[in-house]
């Protein structure tokens, strides 16, 4: 894995920062089926400055790409993530239910077979990191995990284990680190800060609850992640977030006016289903 680090620090050293990043939610999931490669493939094509994912630990220890703790709302499949092993999921179809972009409708589960695997087969991390790996360029990534869960602390761990293989937990010096990891859950991100320390981490919220309504995050956290609701209704938010030192990456930002929006308040990422039309909107293409 040592010249998978070393290209991805290749890769990393050529960008100047824009003032807003577009983060593809999921890859570019208005065009093809969430968490599958060819969801991805096309975010990198369309220019994303970053990609969004969803991880969760199989039975056999194995990080897959997925949002749902059970597999029944984007697979022809039945069960929860953390009680299925990497064949299981391999077997299922994650993705003809979608048609591709252009398509109004979806190909026929008839023709399974001849079905693009980009689009339909679970998509483990270890994959999505290889993809970055070998993009030519700078591409960052926010990784999501998802609590709570079976496997707990075991998550963070072999997460790390696994950002660790591909030189990914301590960035060069004087380099932004091209991972971060985010979560719904402070003790997550607590997990991550205590053996990666160097592993920048967000704290996502779904509602301004009275912990964070001033601006301050968990210990160690600096990068706020507030839902687009948040934003809309408290948008004086971002400026006391900004004046306790936070960053400020908000989701899932698809509508024109809510870009617009973060734009003016100057947030740093907007996270989007569709980072072709956002990019276009903010001049990128």
């Amino acid at each position: 894995m040592r010249d998978c680090a070393r290209q991805w620090h290749h890769n990393a050293v050529t960008p100047a920062r824009h003032s807003l990043d577009v983060v593809a939610h999921r890859g570019a999931s208005d065009d093809a089926p969430e968490h599958t490669l060819a969801a991805y493939r096309k975010a990198i094509e369309d220019g994303a400055d970053a990609l969004e994912c969803d991880v969760r630990l199989t039975a056999d220890g194995h990080l897959v790409c997925v949002h749902d703790r059970r597999v029944n709302r984007t697979s022809n499949g039945r069960g929860a993530v953390s009680t299925l092993e990497l064949a299981d999921l391999a077997a299922l179809d994650f993705g003809s239910w979608k048609a591709p972009a252009g398509e109004t409708e979806a190909p026929d589960r008839d023709m399974e077979d001849a079905a693009d695997p980009d689009r339909t087969s679970v998509l483990t991390l270890e994959r999505l990191l290889e993809l970055v790996v070998d993009s030519g360029r700078r591409i960052e990534l926010a990784i999501e995990t998802k609590h709570p869960t079976r496997w707990a602390g075991r998550v963070e761990e072999s997460l790390l284990a696994l950002l660790t293989r591909f030189g990914l937990t301590e960035p060069p010096p004087d380099e932004p680190s091209a991972v971060r990891v985010m979560s719904f859950s402070a003790r997550s991100l607590h997990r991550v800060q205590a053996a990666a320390p160097l592993l920048p981490t967000v704290y996502l919220m779904q509602f301004l609850s009275p912990r964070v309504r001033d601006g301050r995050l968990p210990q160690g956290v600096r990068i706020a992640g507030p839902s687009i609701r948040i934003v809309r209704n408290h948008p004086e938010y971002v400026a006391r977030l900004h004046r306790a030192g936070n960053a400020v990456h908000v989701w899932t930002v698809n509508e024109p006016e809510d870009v617009e929006l973060c734009a003016r308040l100057g947030v740093e990422a907007v996270i989007t289903n569709r980072p072709r039309a956002v990019l276009t909107q903010l001049g990128r293409r």
